[in-house]
């Protein structure tokens, strides 16, 4: 039986984000009037300005630390005049133009979708003048007023700016502005070690800037595995990275030269460019959330529950504008279950449980589940087996000598309850730990499995082996 045809509904997104878009087209499959207000295109920050454009950067820095490290493989690059090749730096300004438009690609093709299912499109941006009304005001200049029985608030988040650290989108940049940059920074300035700043850090080093990480924590990723953060950590600095542990900005300032970190210990640490990666900050003011009855968090975030239900009747909430987790994959969950619910079809509650999350570091480090810190303080009662990757036959093949596979299982029942993969491409691999996850499978059910010889997901097969309880 397909999905339930909802009676003729008139819902309205503001945001086209994921969390927006994927709800424009379940709603539209269900039969509703679906109009869309986007401000700066189609897929909205994550496919333009955040995440496609991230790792697309990230991907092209995988690539030139492949060429640095293929003569560990036996193999010797050479230029067309017979000298070996060394240091290879790359040129950001190709690299940008490749990276910025595959993202308008991936936005056009979001908005053909969109087209094509029937979603009207407005460019513009939308604000509640009343739980039911919609005022969109448009880019050209007009207002068009919107009734709405259903309306999503998928408006996203923002870099966070601090006063004292002013970006001006030439020395001292926040993420969404790196991809203006005509030359490779000679010395960046990372301020941030959480996911963004670590993610970019390594990648403008493997693009082959002078990096120095400032982490004002005990060690960088400071809210991800303890173990998998010692792995990065020490990558990052046998790469050449400089990381500066405990080390808080004060501010950032512009310089004759480039820039300067001032830290709050009276040190200066002195760059070309400044990337600031402090954390963002939800988009939900000035639009007339409170004054709709939208409920809002400490912190600006939109509050909602598990069907993603503000406070206010027929308002629902999806992404990163609800601080649930700054994650594409849960901001298109979110919208599709708002959806769903509002539009009466079947729907589950949003399992944060089994939402898995990717850091694309080099080695990446992926995670689903309960974490290790949730299993230390007895939050479950697990058991947990860490298996290096150095001992795998097909990463020895491939020369990885850095990182592990991490599996927790309920104690008495076996059931997989959590994982942590450390490794090249670990998004992927973590996807049959996530399954097992959501699934409730057991750590003798994934044993069971037959997997390739020899493959990196041999070790999760291992690792679950090792977790047999002959009880």
């Amino acid at each position: 039986m397909g999905p339930v045809k909802a009676r003729a509904t008139s819902v309205v997104v503001l945001g086209g984000g994921p969390g927006g878009y994927e709800a424009a087209l379940v709603a539209a499959q269900l039969g509703a009037t679906v109009t869309v207000v986007e401000r700066d295109g189609l897929g909205g920050a994550a496919v333009l300005t955040d995440c496609v454009p991230s790792k697309a950067l990230i991907s092209t820095a995988d690539v030139m630390s492949q060429l640095e490290t293929a003569s560990d493989l036996g193999v010797h690059l050479e230029d067309i005049e017979g000298d070996e090749v060394s240091d290879s730096v790359a040129e950001v300004s190709a690299v940008n133009r490749r990276i910025l438009a595959l993202a308008a690609a991936q936005s056009r093709d979001i908005t053909r979708r969109l087209e094509r299912d029937g979603v009207r499109l407005l460019a513009g941006t939308g604000r509640l003048a009343s739980p039911s009304l919609v005022t969109a005001e448009l880019e050209d200049g007009s207002t068009e007023e919107l009734q709405a029985d259903v309306v999503l608030l998928a408006t996203g988040a923002t870099p966070r700016v601090m006063p004292s650290a002013q970006p001006d989108g030439e020395r001292i940049l926040t993420w969404q502005q790196i991809y203006s940059l005509k030359e490779l920074p000679e010395r960046l300035v990372v301020v941030g070690s959480g996911v963004t700043g670590a993610e970019l850090a390594q990648a403008y080093l493997g693009l082959g800037s002078h990096v120095t990480l400032v982490s004002s924590r005990e060690r960088v990723l400071p809210h991800e595995d303890a173990d998998a953060a010692t792995v990065i950590e020490d990558v990052f600095r046998k790469r050449g990275m400089e990381v500066l542990n405990r080390s808080r900005m004060a501010a950032v300032e512009r310089t004759d030269l480039g820039v300067v970190v001032r830290l709050e210990d009276g040190r200066a640490v002195e760059g070309t460019h400044a990337l600031l990666a402090v954390g963002s900050v939800p988009q939900t003011s000035g639009i007339g959330l409170e004054e709709a009855g939208v409920e809002l968090g400490e912190r600006g975030h939109v509050v909602v529950d598990r069907v993603s239900r503000t406070s206010a009747r027929g308002i629902y909430g999806a992404g990163d504008c609800t601080g649930v987790l700054p994650l594409a994959s849960v901001a298109a969950m979110q919208g599709r279950i708002a959806m769903a619910h509002a539009l009466g079809d079947a729907v589950a509650p949003l399992n944060l449980p089994a939402v898995s999350a990717n850091i694309f570091t080099d080695p990446e480090i992926a995670t689903v589940g309960f974490s290790q810190k949730e299993v230390d303080d007895g939050v479950v009662d697990a058991s947990s087996v860490m298996l290096p990757l150095a001992t795998n036959p097909r990463a020895k093949m491939q020369g990885i000598t850095d990182g592990f596979v991490k599996l927790f299982a309920r104690r008495g029942t076996g059931q997989v309850v959590g994982g942590v993969v450390v490794a090249p491409r670990a998004s992927e691999l973590v996807y049959p730990v996530t399954i097992a996850v959501q699934h409730r499978l057991t750590v003798d059910q994934l044993a069971g499995t037959f997997t390739v010889y020899p493959s990196l997901s041999g070790s999760l097969a291992e690792a679950a082996r090792q977790l047999h309880d002959p009880q």
